[in-house]
C-alpha cells in the first residue's frame, strides 16, 4: 500500500475531548492509519474543556501568531500539538479563544456555524504554511463539510498543495447537519462565489452544510454499510436522499471498529477483574461488585439488564415506558443506565428509579469508568435504537460478553445477527418493528433465554469470538483513499 498524506479534520477526538462516537472514531481510524505507515494530520478545536493533562505536548513553531478570514472576521490562532495517548500520532490543537474558550463543543449558538469554518479553514491553510500536501483532505460530519467546497473554490488556486488532492466526507449521523440562515452566505468567503451554494436552499433561506459535502466530496462515505442504504430513502435520509441517490456510485458505508486496545475485559483498566472467554469468572465477580457499589441487592444469578446512552429519541428511548415497568413488576431483574440528554427522558429514568428502590439505578451525566464497568456487569445490553448509523457500544457488548438486545437498523443490522437456539448461531436478540411489542418480545426473550444456563453460555461465546478491529476496517479506508487517487 502506498505511503499517503492524510489530512482529517473533525470537531471531537478521544480522549481529548468528546461527546460520542465521532470522537472515538476519530482517534482509532487516525491512529491506526499512522500506524500503518501514512502521514497523518489531524485537526480538531482546542475546545476550552479539552482535557491535554498528562499528555506530550508542545507549540508548532511554523503555526504561531496566525490568522485566518471567515467572512468578514479575522480570528487569531495558534496550533498546540498534542501526543495521541498510547501511539506516535500527534494532533493539531486549533487554538482560537474566540470561537473556541466555550463552556462545551457543541451548542445553537447563533455563530456555530464561523466557529467550524473556521477550523476547516485554518486546517486547510496550516497545510499550505507546512508544506503539506494532501492526497486526501477526510472531512467528518457538518462541522467540516464545507472542506471539498472550499478545496474547489476558495483554495483551487493553489495547485502546488491542493492540485491533486482528493476528498472524502463521512457521514456520522445524518439527522444532525448544521443548517443556518441563507442571510449568513457571506460566511462562506472569501473565495466562495453564492453560484456554488446550493440554489434550492438558498431560495428557502437556508445553508445546509451537510448538503454541500455530499454534492462537493469525491467520495462520501457512512459507519456502516447498512446505513448507507437506510439514508438513500427519505426515511432514513433526513431530506438528503436525493442528492446521496444522485450519487450512489460515490457512496459506501464501512462499520466502524472496536479499539479493543481500551475495550477488552482482560485488560481493561477500569474493571477490578479481568476475564476472557475462556474464564467467566471476573465477569461474575464484576456483576457482584457493580451491585454492590449501586446499593442493588440481588444474587449474581438475577439477570442484570445494562444501558449507557444518549437520552434522546433516535435511541429508542420513547420505547422504555411502556415496556421497562411491567417488566421490572413481572420479572426478577435489575435495570442500570448511564446517561443524559433531553429532559423528558432523564426524568422518566429517575421518577422509574424512584418506583423501583434498589432494582433501577440511573446515573445521570456520563462516567468512562462506570460505561466500562457496565458493559463487563450486564448481562444485557439494551439498544433500541429508531436508528443507528453505527453504534459501538453493542461490539463493546459482544467483546464483554454481555448480551445485546438491538433494533434491525443501520450498524447494529450489521454487527448482531439473531440468536437461534436451534442452531447455536447468532450473537444477540434482534428486533424489528419501533414499538413497544418489539422491545417487549426482545426483552422477554432475552430473560427466557438467560434461564437456560446452556444457551446462554452458547450465546455468550458467540459474541465473544467476534472481532471488529479496526485492523481490518482501516485497510478499507486504504482502499477508498487509493482508489481516489487511481482514479484522479
Amino acid at each position: 500500500m502506498q505511503r499517503q498524506r492524510i489530512c482529517f479534520l473533525t470537531a471531537e477526538i478521544s480522549p481529548f475531548a468528546k461527546t460520542g462516537g465521532l470522537g472515538d472514531v476519530a482517534s482509532a481510524l487516525s491512529r491506526h492509519l499512522q500506524e500503518r505507515g501514512h502521514d497523518v494530520r489531524v485537526f480538531v478545536p482546542l475546545h476550552a474543556l479539552s482535557d491535554l493533562q498528562g499528555c506530550e505536548q508542545r507549540p508548532v513553531a511554523a503555526l504561531q501568531g496566525l490568522s485566518v478570514r471567515v467572512g468578514t472576521n479575522e480570528y487569531r490562532y495558534d496550533v498546540l500539538e498534542a501526543r495521541l495517548p498510547g501511539s506516535e500520532l500527534w494532533v493539531q490543537f486549533v487554538d482560537c479563544p474566540a470561537v473556541f474558550d466555550r463552556p462545551f463543543i457543541y451548542s445553537d449558538a447563533h455563530d456555530e456555524h464561523v466557529r467550524y469554518l473556521m477550523l476547516t479553514r485554518a486546517a486547510l491553510e496550516c497545510c499550505q504554511r507546512l508544506g503539506f500536501a494532501p492526497d486526501v483532505v477526510h472531512c467528518n460530519d457538518w462541522h467540516t463539510a464545507f472542506a471539498p467546497l472550499l478545496l474547489r473554490t476558495a483554495y483551487a488556486w493553489d495547485t502546488q498543495i491542493f492540485g491533486a488532492t482528493r476528498s472524502v466526507f463521512t457521514i456520522h449521523n445524518i439527522g444532525y447537519q448544521g443548517v443556518f440562515s441563507a442571510s449568513a452566505a457571506a460566511d462562506l468567503g472569501p473565495g466562495v462565489s453564492i453560484e456554488a451554494l446550493h440554489q434550492a436552499d438558498l431560495g428557502y433561506g437556508r445553508i445546509n452544510p451537510m448538503r454541500h459535502g455530499i454534492l462537493y466530496a469525491d467520495a462520501v462515505t457512512t459507519v456502516s454499510p447498512t446505513y448507507a442504504q437506510e439514508i438513500r430513502t427519505p426515511e432514513g435520509g433526513y431530506g438528503l436522499d436525493a442528492d446521496l441517490r444522485a450519487r450512489r456510485d460515490s457512496v459506501s458505508g464501512i462499520l466502524n471498529g472496536v479499539d479493543y486496545d481500551d475495550w477488552n475485559p482482560a485488560t481493561d483498566r477500569y474493571l477490578p477483574f479481568h476475564y476472557d472467554a475462556s474464564d467467566l469468572s471476573g465477569k461474575a465477580r464484576n456483576k457482584e461488585a457493580l451491585l454492590d457499589l449501586l446499593r442493588m441487592p440481588a444474587a449474581t444469578s438475577v439477570p442484570l439488564i445494562g444501558m449507557v446512552t444518549r437520552l434522546t429519541r433516535q435511541k429508542g428511548i420513547d420505547l422504555l415506558p411502556d415496556v421497562l415497568p411491567k417488566l421490572l413488576q413481572e420479572r426478577e431483574c435489575r435495570f442500570v443506565a448511564l446517561g443524559s440528554g433531553e429532559a423528558q427522558y432523564e426524568r422518566f429514568m429517575h421518577e422509574l428509579q424512584e418506583r423501583f428502590p434498589g432494582r433501577v439505578v440511573f446515573y445521570s451525566g456520563y462516567s468512562e469508568e462506570l460505561a466500562h464497568f457496565i458493559e463487563a456487569a450486564a448481562d444485557i445490553f439494551l439498544m433500541p435504537s429508531l436508528y443507528e448509523p453505527c453504534g459501538l457500544n453493542q461490539m463493546y457488548s459482544l467483546k464483554y460478553g454481555t448480551v445485546p438486545v438491538v433494533r434491525r437498523t443501520g450498524g447494529l443490522a450489521d454487527s448482531v445477527q439473531h440468536f437461534d437456539p436451534a442452531t447455536s448461531q447468532g450473537t444477540g436478540i434482534v428486533f424489528n418493528d419501533f414499538d413497544a411489542g418489539g422491545l417487549r418480545w426482545a426483552l422477554q426473550t432475552a430473560l427466557e433465554w438467560y434461564g437456560w444456563p446452556s444457551v446462554w453460555r452458547r450465546l455468550v461465546q458467540n459474541g465473544m469470538q467476534q472481532n471488529f478491529s479496526w485492523d481490518s476496517r482501516v485497510g478499507e479506508y486504504e482502499a477508498l483513499y487509493e482508489g481516489l487517487l487511481v482514479r484522479g
